[in-house]
């Protein structure tokens, strides 16, 4: 009886532990300040995506968004970003297993987020990060003028503010808005 209320202790301890320090915590309202982002970092996805852009973590987009952006790679936001189909299938299969809502991870698009995005349900889910109502919940307080800032540039700059994107730190703590 003992080991076994022990066990049950040790798995909440755990489970509280992870939800404080596991992405899934956005979800959760769990305490900011110990979110981390998942230490998995698909080597293709960082040299790919990070050429051009930070490698956005997959948890901010759910998988059928992750889907339409790869499946545009030859006009992603006005560039050809094509890659060979062994890359780009990787880099999918990556983004789709850490995708919002994958296994329990972030927030998920729900009918709530098609409808503020003037989207009907059953609608295809953004291609966008900023198109997000977690996105735009994170970021309510930023005036237009801040996003307009020529070190800015605009919303989808998260290294302009947050100096460790490039690495998945957002710790709202450590942002940095440049003059």
């Amino acid at each position: 009886m003992a080991i076994r209320g022990i066990l049950v202790v040790s798995l909440v301890t755990a489970a509280t532990a992870i939800s404080f320090s596991w992405p899934g915590a956005l979800a959760s309202g769990g305490d900011k300040e110990k979110r981390a982002w998942p230490a998995v970092r698909d080597e293709a996805w960082v040299r790919e995506c990070g050429a051009c852009h930070v490698p956005y973590p997959p948890r901010l987009l759910p998988a059928a968004s992750w889907d339409r952006v790869m499946d545009g790679l030859a006009d992603h936001f006005g560039e050809n970003a094509e890659l060979p189909p062994e890359t780009s299938e990787r880099i999918r299969s990556y983004l789709k297993a850490h995708a919002s809502g994958a296994r329990g991870i972030g927030w998920r698009y729900d009918d709530d987020d098609k409808r503020a995005n003037g989207a009907g349900a059953g609608n295809a889910a953004p291609l966008r990060i900023t198109e997000t109502r977690w996105f735009r919940h994170e970021h309510d307080e930023i005036s237009t003028r801040v996003w307009a800032r020529e070190a800015v540039g605009s919303p989808a700059n998260c290294g302009a503010c947050h100096r460790g994107a490039d690495k998945g730190e957002f710790n709202e703590h450590r942002i940095k808005i440049p003059k």
